[in-house]
């Protein structure tokens, strides 16, 4: 996080002109990670979208973005949206 924020890693290995910028530290990984329950295989897509659904309810959030490591180095992200 802290290379997203410096402006010479961003021209040097990124090529960028100015600095991706700063991440919120609340916005990420409020509930902690699959490994910290055990890393449930085959479980694990079910109960990140469960407990991301969960979140917005108690947080009253209008989205939230979940990514799910897959099989075989493969990976899916999903944006929810509560209605």
């Amino acid at each position: 996080m802290k290379a997203w924020e410096a402006l010479d890693y961003n021209k040097k290995v990124l090529q960028r002109d100015k600095a991706l910028g700063s991440i919120p530290l609340e916005k990420i990984n409020i509930v902690g990670s699959s490994a910290s329950v055990g890393h449930p295989f085959a479980a694990n897509g079910a109960r990140i979208t469960g407990k991301l659904s969960r979140i917005l309810l108690e947080y009253s959030r209008q989205c939230g973005l979940i990514s799910i490591c897959t099989a075989g180095g493969m990976g899916v992200t999903a944006i929810l949206k509560s209605v």
